[in-house]
């Protein structure tokens, strides 16, 4: 399956079919907050964030790493945890997103793009 960058809108079924290719239940994205778009489908955190950085001019201290489960709802929904994260020169030294107000830019776009309950 070759990663996909959304702009707009995409279906939990459609995330569910790229699911299967890798992970079953759950997919890698890496979102950039300042274009709000989203990259799914690769393998690794790493390929998606290259990806939108070649095609898409995005910046490293923009692209955070996410993974969606697909069969659950609510904070449960989308984990902040991957390696494309750790950012000492932004300010980020965990595998998760420490920052409140990029986790809450990063939910609000995720639910515009992935509508879900």
């Amino acid at each position: 399956m070759s990663i996909k960058i959304i702009k707009d809108n995409i279906s939990i079924a459609e995330l569910k079919e790229i699911a299967k290719e890798e992970f079953g239940d759950v997919i890698k994205a890496v979102v950039d907050v300042e274009q709000e778009i989203m990259a799914v489908g690769g393998e690794l955190h790493a390929d998606e964030e290259v990806l939108l950085m070649d095609n898409k001019g995005s910046l490293r201290e923009n692209t955070w790493g996410i993974n969606l489960y697909l069969e659950k709802s609510g904070d449960d929904f989308i984990e902040f945890d991957s390696m494309v994260n750790i950012k000492p020169a932004f300010g980020n030294r965990s595998r998760g997103v420490e920052n409140e107000e990029i986790r809450e830019k990063i939910k609000k776009i995720v639910k515009k793009i992935v509508p879900h309950p």
